[in-house]
């Protein structure tokens, strides 16, 4: 299955960005590409479009305002360097929310997740975007919020008053001043503490071994001495043989 996409972005080099994100992901097609709104807008009149990717701050007309507007209602992706939008890009029904300088990865799991909407609509299911995908964190790191998707942490270190943030493939942990309280609140179940400093996505886990874990990116994560019974706990209920004694 494709979608036909259409981009806009007032910046050429944004523009450019997406166009090229668009050529590198096999189910989008690139139907049309603008610099502004209101040319979107007299395209969509009389094209179908399945998905579109765009800037929320332009000139003259939003890209906010724009999707109020679009006939046909396709699905919308907004992209913005801004995080003040994020809540109202989701009450207009947005499919995701990229906040720039976004990556290909997060301009792929944007695109999926249109795709998956898509695919459920077609074989005329209701796809639960909300129950699959955990909504995305605003981690404020120096002076910005990074968009981050709960799904892509590896693992959350914490030291002192701070918290490193390891995120598959990124070369660096995001660093941020929070605790482990606050953040875990905010995480969906599949983390799980395992020592006092680290907290695990077990989504993301291999493996476990002598009181080790290791990572999809190949970090070892030691297991504290008071969190290996609600661990074992764990491996038993989602072990489908004889439960076994964690050492």
């Amino acid at each position: 299955m494709k979608l036909s996409t259409i981009i806009i972005d007032d910046e050429p080099i944004a523009l450019e960005k997406m166009k090229s994100y668009v050529a590198k992901t096999p189910f989008l097609t690139l139907a049309g590409e603008f610099s502004n709104a209101g040319d979107a807008l007299d395209f969509l009149a009389s094209e179908h479009v399945d998905l579109v990717f765009t800037d929320i701050n332009m000139p003259d007309l939003s890209g906010m305002d724009m999707a109020s507007a679009m006939p046909g209602r396709p699905m919308t992706v907004f992209v913005t360097a801004y995080s003040d939008y994020a809540v109202d890009s989701y009450r207009v029904g947005a499919v995701d929310y990229l906040l720039k300088p976004y990556t290909f990865a997060d301009f792929t799991r944007a695109a999926t997740r249109a795709l998956d909407q898509a695919t459920a609509h077609r074989s005329g299911t209701t796809a639960d975007t909300s129950a699959s995908s955990p909504a995305p964190l605003f981690i404020k790191t120096d002076y910005r919020h990074v968009r981050v998707d709960p799904d892509t942490i590896d693992y959350i270190k914490g030291y002192g008053e701070y918290l490193q943030i390891y995120i598959a493939g990124a070369r660096q942990p995001l660093v941020t001043l929070s605790s482990f309280a606050r953040i875990r609140d905010s995480l969906p179940a599949s983390f799980m503490q395992v020592h006092r400093s680290y907290l695990v996505n077990m989504h993301r886990v291999t493996h476990v071994e002598r009181g080790r874990i290791i990572t999809g990116d190949g970090a070892e994560i030691p297991v504290g001495d008071s969190y290996k019974a609600p661990l074992a706990d764990y491996l038993d209920n989602h072990t489908p043989s004889r439960p076994r004694k964690l050492t």
